[in-house]
């Protein structure tokens, strides 16, 4: 066992029996390698990382590849989502030097931490014959390494770094349709979603897009949301059994998946199917919503209803091999009967619908009432057949050795969940995605916020009070996030209030006036080599791109001058990249969206404003807040509470008469 064996982390716990050296990060290995003037490797993954699992096979459980590790290198174990802010710097190294990046990740350092050197995955002969030149090069030419890492080094710091722009510029449509215009461009309008493969789902790419093409008015945008939200939700990529979405596939088709399950996917892709659902109503958005949350509360949640990180890919060694079947699997399991129309629904074949023989990915092509007529049965009749034989292959799939579970509860990725939770109630009515949210809330507040008022990254039973705990700008920002969708389902001001706190926390150890952005670590955290700014929106939206829209709406929330002038600044600053590459600016762009077209804040007063807030939130009003209750001391509820029901209708800081009921005020909505 080396010293990974302490760890909490399941990734780092993976690596604790490697006859590789490793140290997880931290001050005895940064001492080590300063003190005997060794290279540091860092190398950088997470749990459910499949290429991960393979170097380690390949490479970190051999003895030869060892030896030369432990005798050259102090070699450093990194878990990419314990530790964000390590990771981002030596991904920013990586892209630098190669213009792409992904997981694991392997940096060669200087003994003060300063990159020379990185790449991805390396085979076994490659990585040894790589380590042995660094080695030498470090050895017989030290200048050169140090004036290497200097560049490097200053690259980094400059990596996802904006100009403070001083002038409010005037934002318009023609900003909003230059964005959309280059992105269309990339539409793959057979198969959806952009590009070719691999393809990841995207969501917050989606839901930008969803909602330009209502405000826009643009039924081309519109036309590629539905179809990528239908090809995602009957593709492969779509566990059909079980409920959940893979991270991606590796096809163009949504077909094959990279079987891993990530919360963060799936917490998005269930706002992402809600807010569609009130868009353009389907009934396939409302079963993949519901799907997905029972998956989640199956699978990932933790008996306090913390939400763990992923599901492995990997079974007994075999990427996939829990969510495949063959044929004859399925014949034993149905009978001949039943397994030939689940076969024709699920494209499931004898020999096999992909790489692994006679094996298949389940997907669908149909719709229900296609294939319903096509075969010559009733829709009720298939839909009763197809449900009684997915609920014997789901009991069957029980039994099989199980993917490993990651079961870190981070902050960050709880928020989203939380957000999700509460975006399904407000489309759904479901009390159950209610009681859900608040107890995955109360699990929030209740252990990863400590009583000085800061978040903590990690929590599980083993770790230390959360007072000792580091978060980051991304636990912050989607914490916040989560809570006031929490109260706008609500009408309790406990949870906006909290959501301030952490805000006025936020702004005071993570914002840099001077620069007009947020760091991602606070002012009091480890210093690294250099101190990053998280601008680009990816799988999950960015940090300050969060922060921004949570400012937004708290400003408008709590009549906060400061919260709009902080959103304001970070919009001026990054809105000279957005038309340059729309997908890495998608939430950016949302706010912005916000921007052009204003801000509804509905206000519902009296005894009935649960009623009325569920009537509103039937239609599909995405550039809104709602506020009210039965009582409250928000700025704009005051004096507006009285006998009567009421609906108040605000925008640019005017409120419509009140309306009393709710088509008055949609047709306040609809002139405002």
């Amino acid at each position: 066992m080396n010293r990974l064996a302490n760890s909490t982390s399941p990734y780092l716990l993976q690596h604790a029996n490697n006859p590789v050296n490793w140290y997880p990060w931290g001050k005895e290995a940064l001492d080590k390698a300063k003190a005997e003037n060794k290279l540091i490797l860092v190398s950088i993954g997470y749990s459910a990382c499949h290429w991960c699992h393979v170097m380690e096979h390949e490479s970190f459980e051999d003895e030869a590849v060892a030896t030369v590790m432990n005798e050259y290198f102090v070699c450093i174990k990194v878990d990419r989502e314990e530790r964000p802010d390590v990771d981002h710097i030596y991904m920013s190294a990586v892209q630098l030097m190669s213009g792409r990046g992904g997981w694991p990740l392997n940096c060669i350092c200087l003994p003060d931490q300063r990159p020379i050197y990185g790449g991805t995955y390396f085979r076994k002969n490659d990585w040894t014959s790589l380590l042995f030149n660094l080695a030498d090069f470090y050895k017989q030419k030290p200048e050169e390494a140090e004036e290497y890492a200097v560049r490097l080094t200053e690259g980094i710091q400059k990596y996802e770094s904006v100009e403070f722009i001083h002038e409010q510029p005037e934002y318009t449509r023609a900003d909003l349709q230059l964005i959309t215009d280059n992105w269309k461009r990339y539409f793959d309008k057979q198969e959806g979603g952009t590009g070719n493969a691999p393809k990841f789902p995207q969501p917050n790419n989606w839901q930008l897009l969803m909602r330009y093409a209502h405000l826009m008015k643009d039924d081309e945008v519109g036309a590629q949301v539905k179809l990528t939200l239908h090809k995602m939700a009957f593709g492969g990529i779509y566990d059909h059994i079980g409920g959940g979405f893979a991270r991606y596939s590796v096809d163009g088709r949504w077909h094959v998946p990279h079987f891993e399950k990530m919360l963060y996917d799936n917490a998005q892709l269930i706002s992402l199917y809600a807010e569609a659902f009130t868009w353009q109503p389907d009934a396939l958005y409302e079963q993949t919503v519901d799907d997905i949350i029972k998956f989640s509360t199956r699978e990932l949640a933790s008996p306090e209803l913390g939400f763990y990180s992923a599901l492995d890919a990997d079974s007994e060694g075999v990427e996939g091999k829990f969510y495949i079947f063959t044929k004859t699997e399925i014949e034993t399991i149905l009978g001949e009967d039943a397994a030939d129309l689940f076969c024709i629904y699920y494209h499931i074949t004898a020999d096999g619908n992909w790489e692994e023989e006679h094996s298949n990915v389940l997907f669908r092509r149909e719709t229900d009432e296609q294939l319903a007529e096509k075969l010559g049965l009733g829709i009720d009749d298939l839909l009763t057949q197809i449900k009684a034989s997915r609920k014997k292959v789901f009991e069957a799939r029980r039994h099989r050795i199980r993917p490993g579970l990651d079961n870190k509860i981070l902050a960050s990725w709880n928020g989203l969940m939380l957000k999700g939770l509460c975006d399904a109630y407000r489309a759904f009515n479901n009390p159950a995605y209610l009681e859900l949210a608040l107890k995955n809330a109360g699990f929030i507040l209740g252990n990863l916020l400590g009583q000085n008022g800061r978040l903590s990254r990690v929590y599980n039973s083993n770790t230390a009070d959360a007072e000792t705990q580091v978060a980051f700008l991304d636990d912050y920002a989607n914490i916040i996030d989560a809570l006031i969708a929490l109260y706008e389902v609500t009408f309790d001001e406990q949870w906006l209030q909290q959501a301030q706190k952490l805000t006025d926390t936020a702004i005071a150890h993570y914002y840099d006036e001077t620069k007009g952005i947020f760091f991602y670590t606070a002012d009091d955290d480890e210093q690294l080599i250099a101190r990053k700014s998280e601008i680009m929106d990816g799988v999950t939206p960015a940090s300050n791109s969060a922060m921004a829209r949570n400012l937004k709406k708290l400003g408008l929330l709590f009549d906060n001058e400061n919260y709009a002038a902080v959103s304001a600044q970070l919009l001026r600053n990054i809105m000279p990249q957005l038309a340059k590459y729309g997908t890495a600016y998608s939430n950016w762009t949302m706010l912005l969206l916000e921007e052009v077209f204003g801000t509804y804040e509905i206000a519902i007063t009296g005894n009935d404003a649960e009623t009325v807030r569920r009537e509103i939130e039937n239609n599909y009003i995405p550039n809104k807040i709602i506020l009210g209750g039965k009582k409250g001391s928000l700025p704009l509820l005051q004096d507006k509470f009285g006998k009567s029901t009421q609906i108040f209708v605000c925008k640019d800081r005017t409120c419509g008469l009140p309306a009393n009921n709710t088509a008055e005020a949609l047709k306040q909505v609809a002139e405002a």
